[in-house]
C-alpha cells in the first residue's frame, strides 16, 4: 500500500511541475516576440545607407568613414562594392538626418554583409544597413575608438541587439 502512495504522490508532483512549467511557459512566451518586434521596429526605423571608404579590415567586418552620397548614383550604384580607384568626395557639411533610409555620416563599423565581390583596403561599399549597437576597436596599437555598428542583415542586427 505504501507504494501505491508513494507512486501517487511522486505522480502527481511530476504532474504539478510539468503543469507548472506549461504555466511559465505561457506567461512567459509572448514577451519575447514582443520585445523582438520592438527591437526590429527599432532597427527599422534606423535603418540608414552606409556608403563610404573602407578604412579598416577587421575580423568581425569593416570599419567604414560613411557619408559619400555620390554611392548611390549610377553608375556607382550597381554593386556595393565601388573600387577604391574611383575618385568621389564627402561633403565635410553633410549632416545625418533621423530618418530610415539617410545616408549615414561619420565612421561606422560594418557587419554582416556580403562576401562577393570581396571588399578590399580604401574600397568604397554602399548598401542598406541596420543600428546593431556600438563596438570599440583599435585603429592603431595604444588608441580605441568606439563607433556606431551596422549590420547588413535584418535579423543579425536584431540578435545583436
Amino acid at each position: 500500500m505504501t507504494s501505491r502512495v508513494n507512486s501517487r504522490s511522486r505522480l502527481l508532483g511530476v504532474g504539478l511541475l510539468v503543469l507548472g512549467g506549461f504555466a511559465w511557459a505561457q506567461t512567459n512566451t509572448p514577451q519575447v516576440p514582443a520585445r523582438q518586434e520592438l527591437v526590429r521596429e527599432a532597427c527599422v526605423q534606423g535603418r540608414r545607407y552606409i556608403c563610404g571608404r573602407v578604412l579598416q579590415i577587421l575580423p568581425e567586418g569593416l570599419v567604414v568613414e560613411s557619408g559619400y552620397a555620390e554611392l548611390l548614383n549610377p553608375p556607382l550604384n550597381r554593386s556595393w562594392v565601388v573600387r577604391g580607384q574611383a575618385s568621389l568626395h564627402r561633403d565635410a557639411a553633410a549632416v545625418e538626418e533621423n530618418r530610415p533610409d539617410a545616408v549615414c555620416i561619420g565612421a561606422v563599423f560594418l557587419t554582416a554583409f556580403p562576401k562577393k565581390p570581396a571588399v578590399q583596403l580604401y574600397d568604397y561599399v554602399v548598401l542598406h544597413a541596420y543600428p546593431a549597437g556600438q563596438l570599440t576597436y583599435s585603429p592603431v596599437t595604444g588608441v580605441t575608438n568606439t563607433v556606431r555598428r551596422f549590420s547588413g542583415s535584418l535579423e543579425k542586427a536584431i540578435e545583436l541587439n
